[in-house]
């Protein structure tokens, strides 16, 4: 079974219930501290850590006003554009008294259903993990509407762990847990410690109840189990309720794992190899050594590009006999590819105009 100290590379959901006060509509400051101290401990074992947060609209809400009941969709915009300020000088300040940097990130749907927009928000949350920052995610709920959002952050935070390789999702809930009935109902009510597998039986468990101010039920939470575990990442639903959540799942508080079903890279490039390529490159033997030590392609290494396609399309990468090797995420369009190759990195921005990444294809993007 996963444990919190076993993460390289965590992702932690935080529900508008835990960091809101429903009464007041202000922010739970002590429990937002308690929660910055947890982060701080984990970060500094070596584990990436990334925040995905709901809260903006809850605080909008409170600082406009408005009613705890639904709101329509241009209240709720208008809130979360009130709120996030809010949200993000919270987190910043919390963090910074650990001197660890935040950064606000602010997806859509969209930005998971594009390839384009994925691999680029892919890309900046990997930079700002090697810069030493910790991104804070919510959903753009300024801009998105019913047809062009998540609804929860639940899913959200599954889409995270996905986008970014993580290899364990800890969802911090009103509940400890998934139980075989409804706990507040049921006398007979079991807790499961973990699920190896997400069958029909354990979505038959879950109910659908919110809190007046988290959009997120049990179901969500296992739709999020199913998306994170079948990319390779253990999730966990634990008690975020008291100060020091994080501390409490370390020192063996109750909660249900979720297995993994592979590991995040095999996951991955399962995904990149059952890809219809857009298009082709060939490269040298020189290239092809290198990739065979295990490094990216690079612009000088190719020697000819077919057929057209977009950054962030599939290409297949062959020799110079016109034998497949294997078969990656481009960085280019085909027009770029074709005025870049041969090239070498340093000279990418002299030849576009502006600069690019260094490799055409990188080695994660890759499957041999």
């Amino acid at each position: 079974m996963a444990t919190l100290t076993d993460a390289k590379r965590l992702v932690i959901k935080i529900g508008s219930a835990l960091l809101v006060d429903a009464a007041s509509g202000k922010l739970r400051q002590s429990w937002l501290t308690s929660l910055a101290d947890d982060v701080a401990r984990i970060r500094a074992r070596g584990t990436d850590v990334v925040l995905v947060s709901s809260g903006s609209i809850a605080l909008g809400r409170g600082v406009l006003g408005l009613p705890a009941a639904a709101l329509p969709l241009e209240q709720s915009q208008a809130a979360a554009a009130v709120g996030q300020i809010r949200l993000a000088r919270a987190y910043e300040e919390a963090l910074a008294k650990h001197d660890i940097i935040a950064g606000q990130v602010l997806v859509t749907l969209e930005d998971s259903h594009d390839r384009r927009r994925y691999l680029n928000s892919r890309a900046t949350m990997e930079t700002m993990l090697s810069l030493g920052v910790t991104p804070i995610v919510n959903e753009n709920d300024t801009i998105a509407t019913d047809e062009i959002r998540y609804g929860d952050n639940d899913r959200l935070a599954a889409q995270v762990a996905v986008t970014i390789g993580a290899d364990q999702l800890i969802l911090l809930s009103d509940v400890d847990g998934l139980y075989t009935a409804n706990p507040r109902i049921s006398s007979d009510a079991k807790h499961l410690d973990i699920v190896e597998k997400i069958t029909p039986e354990i979505e038959a468990m879950a109910g659908d109840v919110g809190s007046s101010l988290s959009k997120g039920g049990m179901i969500t939470k296992i739709m999020a189990a199913r998306i994170a575990t079948e990319a390779g990442c253990a999730m966990a639903i634990a008690l975020g309720t008291a100060d020091s959540p994080l501390a409490a799942l370390e020192n063996g508080a109750r909660t249900t794992w979720f297995a993994a079903q592979t590991d995040p890279q095999a996951a991955r490039k399962r995904w990149i190899a059952a890809m219809k390529p857009a298009g082709s490159v060939t490269i040298d033997a020189g290239a092809q050594a290198a990739l065979m030590r295990g490094n990216s392609l690079l612009p000088a290494g190719i020697s000819a590009v077919t057929g057209q396609f977009g950054r962030g399309d599939i290409v297949a990468i062959s020799d110079a006999k016109g034998v497949k090797l294997g078969q990656g995420l481009t960085r280019y369009t085909a027009a770029e590819a074709r005025q870049i190759m041969g090239r070498r990195s340093d000279e990418i921005a002299s030849v576009l105009g502006y600069e690019g990444r260094a490799a055409l294809v990188h080695r994660d993007d890759m499957v041999l």
